[in-house]
């Protein structure tokens, strides 16, 4: 049975583009068993289409548009005054392309989790597709991970695995993670919905115990634990 929807968790998700993580997270959320529910979505973006997404699901929707604003600080700010507007438990970034500050960050410490086109530590930042092409990798993936100061550094939840294809180029490889993304989001905001993880000092709770490891989704769509 679905959650109820006074007691389940409250997610927000922010977004800066077409949302295709978004729709995954919506579309999982329709099921019966999900146990938590979108209360809304924000953009800094005024045109972005997961904005569009968001209102034919009938959820809530806002936009932050960080071209008004001075700094970092002041648009944190008014995006964090959104966010405490709606009372999420979980904030769940989605292709969100803007580097939060510090006092954003701790403030919202255990809260915030965030995707990554990479088999994080590798490749963080941009065109991590392109990069692992010419790094010559046999396996490239995305990683879900809890958020910290350090930009795509905070402790990793999970992982999905895709095989580089001989002949993949930096877009046909960027569709294969996107699918697996597609996929492993939302199971990790199911744990997280369900209390199955949590983040310690500096590493991932899971089921009352560390992960030492990511859980990883390998390329052969079998959720399993690394070793």
């Amino acid at each position: 049975m679905k959650a109820d929807s006074v007691t389940a968790p409250r997610i927000l998700v922010l977004a800066s583009g077409s949302g295709t993580n978004l729709q995954a997270l919506i579309d999982a959320s329709r099921e019966r068993d999900f146990p938590g529910q979108i209360v809304a979505v924000g953009c800094n973006r005024p045109k972005a289409f997961a904005l569009e997404r968001a209102a034919q699901a009938n959820i809530d929707t806002f936009t932050v548009d960080h071209t008004r604003y001075g700094s970092r600080e002041e648009f944190d700010g008014a995006l964090m005054a959104e966010i405490r507007r709606h009372n999420p438990d979980l904030i769940v970034l989605a292709g969100f392309m803007r580097i939060l500050t510090t006092d954003f960050v701790q403030a919202l410490r255990g809260t915030l989790l965030n995707v990554h086109p990479s088999l994080l530590p590798k490749y963080t930042g941009l065109n991590t597709h392109q990069r692992a092409l010419e790094a010559g990798e046999k396996v490239h993936g995305a990683s879900i991970h809890f958020v910290t100061e350090e930009l795509d550094g905070g402790p990793i939840i999970a992982q999905a695995e895709v095989i580089v294809a001989p002949d993949d180029t930096a877009e046909s490889l960027a569709e294969k993670v996107q699918r697996k993304e597609h996929v492993l989001y939302p199971i990790v905001v199911r744990w997280f919905c369900e209390g199955r993880i949590q983040l310690g000092s500096d590493y991932v709770v899971f089921d009352g115990q560390p992960l030492n490891s990511p859980l990883v989704l390998p390329d052969d769509g079998a959720a399993a634990a690394a070793e």
